[in-house]
């Protein structure tokens, strides 16, 4: 037993568990980090609404069925829209045309 703690105590430089600059700077970088996250939070929370409750109704309810069939505005508008033909339509045929000039 005492040769295999001679033998490790050859072997161990005197430097193990000492840390070094390399440690020291790591630690100040993880600090630094540490506290930019933290600063960042602190304004993102900062930012948060005391309620999540709604400003306004999401929808109003009418007051009688009559209300429920008369036109909002520019309904009429965007009903002509969607009867209105396409702005591009394939070409017609004509009745008095040949079949073989219509590749013409």
């Amino acid at each position: 037993m005492t040769e295999l703690a001679g033998l490790l105590a050859e072997q161990a430089p005197q430097d193990v568990g000492k840390s070094g600059p390399l440690g020291l700077l790591l630690t100040v970088v993880l600090l630094i980090a540490v506290a930019l996250l933290v600063r960042s939070m602190t304004t993102h929370l900062k930012r948060v609404p005391p309620s999540f409750e709604p400003v306004q109704p999401g929808h109003e309810v009418p007051d009688s069925p009559a209300d429920l069939f008369e036109p909002r505005p520019g309904q009429r508008v965007l009903d002509e829209l969607r009867r209105a033909p396409l702005a591009i339509e394939p070409p017609r045929e004509e009745e008095g045309r040949d079949e073989g000039s219509a590749g013409r």
